[in-house]
């Protein structure tokens, strides 16, 4: 499978990303920009977006990047940094970007930023590689 096929054979399967929203919008290998709408059921009792919407929006950013190539990857650590409110009705984009890749890990960078091309927050993550094919699980 191409890295598109697979991250589309994963979100198929992936019913909490189909839940908020998400959509694939563009995949390449270790690769993925993905979007979002913000609905009223996101919003904290700051009338803010709840910072963990944010963070479930990029892990799924990172999911769809570090499984791609058909590899099996899980989520070692990750953390983020919010840098501007998000409000119902804002559009986010999350871009992710390998940074560095060994045999049984790799990092990337997931970019959040709104309809505006400003930066809501900034991600990393580490991936496991497991040792299986995406498709084996």
């Amino acid at each position: 499978m191409t890295p598109k096929e697979t991250a589309e054979y994963m979100f198929g399967k992936d019913l909490f990303s189909q839940w908020l929203g998400i959509e694939l919008t563009d995949i390449k290998a270790n690769y993925c920009l993905i979007r979002m709408p913000i609905k009223p059921e996101m919003i904290n009792g700051l009338e803010t977006v709840h910072g963990g919407v944010t963070f479930a929006f990029a892990d799924s950013a990172l999911a769809f990047s570090s499984n791609n190539t058909g590899e099996a990857a899980v989520a070692l650590n990750c953390y983020i940094n919010f840098t501007k409110a998000v409000r119902n009705g804002d559009v986010l984009t999350a871009e992710s970007i390998l940074l560095t890749d060994t045999r049984k890990t790799a990092v990337y960078d997931i970019t959040i930023k709104n309809q505006n091309d400003e930066v809501v927050a900034g991600f990393r993550g580490t991936v496991y590689k497991i040792g299986k094919k995406l498709t084996e699980l």
